[in-house]
């Protein structure tokens, strides 16, 4: 496909009427409160809402188009990329070439200009096909060019937007060695001298840190204030003191880098700060609420994706006369499985309407993100089973489903963190 996906749909999306949902969020952005129980659509006097999986044009053509283009330009390659445990460089590049890496930056930055939404869509699309493609354009678009988007100076903008819609990896840089779910108890420091920062300490688990041409860094400028001292810096990969160190051999998705970091007093200028100085807790709490439904996403495009690798393979296997689907017992596991990742999928959407629509979204997205890591695990053991000794064989990609699956429940908070947070906003609720 020559032209960018994303960006030639946000042109012909002017050519088409709104949809149901379209003609509701323009009705939501009217109101400066939450929706009360009034209709998008009325027949017969009778209140009614489009239905979760209600797509406006841009969003349809959006999730078909990146279906086809993973299809064609990312299949052929996931076997390989996962058995060399590195991205290939022509994926990369084609992903910008889709204006798939800048899909909520304007236009006027070279982006798409699109919706959270159609970023949740693309992310899962990937990920039916390799969830460790799916990752690097996950924290691209609902981290690093969110952030850039809400704190950045226009300066800021221009500079780092720009490259970042079209050619320019981005990663955050939070967690540490000592610091993982209990992220602000961070030890890297920045301190300050004239119209300058030093910054010193080292990071762990750095997603997309080897082709990374920019790192958003959480580091204290004021230990005494606790993690209130916590600011966000904008580091240059070619920042003399910035080591990328081996990326880590992991168990799943593997194409996806994730490397330690240090900083051995690397000099920061003083408009690098991104945001204001110690509100980058704020910031990385935000970032992280968001993207959980991005990881939400890619967790539910995984277990379809093996999933829909698997059920055929089901109904032309014959076993004692007659295909393993016709079993009634295998009809009643893949029912059930098919049921968990429909939910799954309407609790993903849900946490990304209301973001969308400006509404509380914290306690979904942590649903989202816990259930649908909780369904993929569930989802590619069975489909394991299901295929038999085949399904255990580098021969099929069920396997590597069944690999890459684990990370859903341990990054960008871990599954206790989620049911903590969940329970948190429970005991609010019943207060009253």
């Amino acid at each position: 496909m020559a032209a960018p996906l994303v960006k030639t749909l946000s042109k012909t999306l002017r050519q088409f009427p709104r949809t149901p949902w379209g003609l509701y969020q323009s009705w939501l952005r009217r109101t400066s409160y939450a929706p009360p129980a009034a209709a998008s659509n009325q027949t017969g006097g009778l209140t009614s809402f489009p239905p979760l999986q209600t797509y406006s044009e841009e969003e349809s053509m959006t999730k078909e188009a990146v279906r086809k283009y993973a299809q064609e330009r990312i299949a052929p390659l996931v076997s390989k990329m996962d058995e060399n445990s590195a991205m290939d460089e022509e994926v990369i590049k084609s992903l910008f070439e889709q204006g798939l890496m800048g899909i909520e930056i304007d236009p006027e930055y070279g982006g798409t200009g699109s919706s959270f939404f159609s970023s949740i869509l693309v992310i899962e699309e990937l990920a039916k096909v390799d969830p460790s493609v799916a990752v690097l354009c996950d924290i691209q678009n609902t981290l690093i060019n969110t952030l850039f988007v809400k704190l950045g100076t226009p300066a800021q903008k221009e500079k780092y937007l720009t490259r970042l819609s079209t050619d320019m990896i981005g990663s955050f840089c939070l967690s540490e060695a000592e610091s993982g779910s209990d992220a602000f108890s961070l030890k890297t420091r920045a301190d300050k001298h004239k119209d300058y920062y030093i910054i010193n300490g080292s990071k762990m688990w750095i997603s997309n840190a080897e082709h990374a041409g920019v790192f958003l860094v959480m580091a204290n400028v004021d230990s005494s204030a606790g993690y209130r001292g916590i600011t966000c810096f904008i580091v240059d990969r070619d920042a003399e003191g910035l080591e990328i160190c081996k990326k880590e051999n992991k168990l799943g998705l593997r194409a996806s880098s994730t490397c330690p970091l240090n900083f051995d007093n690397v000099k920061v200028p003083e408009k690098n700060i991104l945001g204001e100085v110690g509100h980058g807790y704020k910031y990385a709490i935000g970032m992280l609420n968001e993207g959980r439904i991005g990881i939400g996403a890619q967790m539910l495009g995984l277990a379809q994706g093996c999933f829909d690798h698997t059920i055929p393979y089901t109904r032309q296997r014959v076993q004692f006369g007659k295909r393993i689907f016709d079993f009634q017992g295998m009809q009643h596991q893949i029912a059930h499985v098919a049921t968990q990742i429909e939910a799954a999928r309407l609790l993903t959407y849900n946490a990304a309407r209301l973001r969308e629509a400006g509404r509380p979204f914290i306690k979904e997205a942590c649903m989202a993100k816990y259930f649908s890591a909780e369904v993929a695990t569930l989802t590619t053991s069975k489909c394991i089973e299901w295929m038999g000794g085949v399904g255990f064989t580098k021969d099929y990609p069920i396997e590597k489903y069944y690999r890459d699956c684990k990370i859903g429940t341990i990054y960008e908070g871990t599954t206790n963190i989620q049911l903590s947070t969940m329970a948190k906003f429970i005991d609010k609720e019943f207060d009253h």
